[in-house]
């Protein structure tokens, strides 16, 4: 019991001191991993916030771009119909009318020509041609919205095929003096437009350009594909229109095709605004490669760690087992296993400096072998080491309590310190000892022990040599009483009570 207890106070230290190792290694770990973490994490958002702020600028100079030639053309559109109300066309030849409503208008190859349709849809005047063909536009949307809704102002039409080519057409009400519908001024920008605007801009394979109307009718997309065009978003189910509010941006997958890509809107006022759409898989490819590379640096570092500590944790438990095991030989009797003089007598010094902070009584038992000199004698070293070992043994078996110490006090002679322990308990203990020491004994030889019994409260002054010499005292009655039994003292007046 002893040895465990000894085992135990030696050993801990140790283990508390490689836990603490483990433990601040994994904290440190733990803790080195989630900077690592939070600054990639960072890293990410700020590719993704670099990714938005590019498509931003890409989609609000697009917008820009058509916003501008929508507007210009406009203007041709409300001159046209601003003209159409001067009286004196009626009087002019047709090459002074296409002269007078059409010198101010915008011209490029990606623009239609200018044409008016009269209240019943019928063509009346190509800017392209003195002599239009028969033409009648009464059924088209832009034609309706026209003479049904006198403030339409200028209205852009679904993607259409217009005059042989996929065209969007911008078109006005020409109405009279009175507020009255006498036709429409109407024109068209070819998706040529588009495809050449597109084609300026350095994009990725999967980079996606899409032109909406403010009803969120697509206009034109790239990559160019006709079943999109002309889809309007707001009908679909499983797309949110929140999802890409004015100047906003939304992640995750698309309203037309399944790859997940960051979309950004433009934040301008034109009649038309654009999306701008990047794979998230290439907004977050440097980043991704970045973070292979920190995440394996990582890995090796705390492997590293992890292995380092391990190794030192196992050195220091095998330093505690060498410490421990050194401890036991300078502190343990090499025959008997009990604790050596030495030991004694530190573990006696603090038992009585405890005993007195805490007026409790502290008891001491010195035990000495009957005729052991003259059983050595005859029967040589080698029995008489026996014996000792039986007498251990009787000792160790009887003291049980952890603060208890049991030592080899020299030669033949042991003590036991019994801290908070009063005479009557102390003698119990002693005559325990003593008789198991004769029940051990065998028939041919038999071994006794005489002990001597002290226990006082030490106070201030005193030393707890007192209590040796007492015990000793009480030891050297017992021996002359005959042997073979305990002996009381009584402290302070140390008279011998058998």
């Amino acid at each position: 019991m002893l040895s465990g207890w000894r085992e135990v106070t030696t050993r801990r230290p140790w283990r508390i001191s490689a836990k603490l190792l483990i433990i601040s290694s994994v904290v440190t770990v733990i803790g080195f991993s989630a900077i690592c973490v939070n600054v990639m994490l960072d890293m990410r958002r700020g590719e993704e916030a670099l990714a938005r702020q590019t498509l931003e600028n890409l989609a609000t100079t697009i917008e820009s771009d058509i916003g501008r030639n929508i507007e210009i053309y406009d203007l041709s559109l409300k001159a046209v119909a601003s003209n159409m109300l001067l009286p004196e066309l009626a009087t002019v030849s047709k090459p002074i009318r296409h002269l007078i409503l059409f010198d101010h208008a915008m011209t490029a190859r990606h623009f239609g020509a200018i044409q008016v349709f009269d209240a019943g849809g019928r063509l009346t005047i190509d800017a392209s041609t003195l002599d239009p063909a028969p033409e009648n536009r009464s059924e088209e949307d832009y034609f309706k919205v026209h003479r049904d809704n006198p403030g339409a102002g200028l209205f852009i039409s679904r993607p259409m095929l217009f005059r042989g080519a996929y065209s969007i057409v911008l078109s006005r009400r020409i109405s009279d003096t009175d507020g009255g519908f006498t036709g429409v001024v109407a024109g068209s920008i070819r998706f040529s437009y588009f495809h050449e605007l597109f084609d300026r801009l350095n994009l990725g394979p999967e980079d996606t350009i899409t032109v909406l109307n403010r009803d969120r009718t697509i206009m034109m997309r790239r990559p160019f594909d006709l079943d999109v065009i002309g889809k309007n978003l707001g009908t679909r189910h499983d797309w949110k229109a929140d999802n890409l509010r004015v100047g906003g941006a939304y992640a995750g997958q698309g309203p037309v095709d399944t790859t997940p890509r960051l979309y950004v809107r433009s934040s301008g006022t034109s009649p038309l605004f654009v999306v701008a759409g990047k794979p998230l898989s290439a907004v977050f490819e440097l980043w991704r490669k970045e973070a292979y590379r920190i995440g394996a640096v990582v890995v090796a570092l705390i492997l590293f760690v992890l292995g380092s500590t391990l190794v030192l944790a196992r050195e220091i438990g095998r330093r505690a087992e060498a410490e421990r095991k050194l401890e036991e030989m300078a502190t343990t009797d090499a025959l008997t296993g009990l604790r050596n003089r030495r030991k004694f007598d530190s573990v006696i010094d603090i038992e009585w400096r405890r005993a007195m902070r805490q007026k409790a009584p502290v008891a001491l038992l010195m035990i000495d072998a009957d005729h052991f000199k003259a059983y050595n004698d005859t029967f040589g070293h080698q029995a008489g080491d026996q014996v000792l070992v039986g007498i251990a043994i009787c000792i160790s078996d009887s003291v049980s309590r952890a603060g208890d110490c049991a030592a080899r006090y020299g030669g033949e002679e042991f003590a036991v310190l019994l801290p908070n322990t009063s005479a009557t308990d102390a003698f119990k203990v002693a005559e325990t000892i003593r008789a198991k020491v004769q029940g051990w004994s065998d028939d041919e030889v038999i071994s006794t022990v005489s002990c001597g019994v002290a226990s006082l409260v030490p106070s201030a002054g005193m030393d707890w040599a007192i209590l040796v010499t007492a015990a000793d005292k009480a030891l050297y009655a017992a021996k002359a009483g005959g042997r073979n039994q305990s002996v009381v003292a009584s402290v302070p007046k140390l008279s011998l009570v058998a």
